[in-house]
């Protein structure tokens, strides 16, 4: 018991630096393990039977995918933002992919939503 809670104090540590301490602020994400794991793959793993993806392809995509959230921060909700910041970075390997993606989503799900104006 003493060892498993030892692991999640220290799990805890190593993922506060990567979470911004407030939600207006970009999040910095580690994708290397990420990108090195599609590589390891030996293909893109969404698009089967097309070539492989580099690690720079890889990290290059990443990096655009930061720049559009960076571009479009204003358009989401802090409530959004703490919990597709907290989803994106549990379970180790971390992803701006997926959280532009959560954060798309969320924003345009809470615009259809809302009640149509007159």
């Amino acid at each position: 018991m003493r060892s498993f809670l030892t692991t999640c104090i220290s799990a805890v540590f190593l993922v506060m630096p990567m979470l911004p301490a407030q939600s207006d602020e970009f999040p910095v994400l580690n994708v290397l393990p990420l990108c090195r794991g599609i590589v390891s793959q030996g293909a893109d793993p969404l698009q089967a039977g097309e070539r492989s993806v580099s690690v720079k392809e890889c990290m290059d995509a990443e990096q655009d995918d930061r720049t559009t959230m960076k571009n479009e921060w204003s358009t989401f909700s802090a409530t959004d933002k703490r919990h597709c910041i907290a989803e994106a970075t549990m379970g180790g390997e971390s992803s701006y992919t997926d959280l532009v993606t959560c954060l798309e989503m969320a924003r345009d799900v809470r615009k259809l939503s809302l009640p149509e104006k007159p």
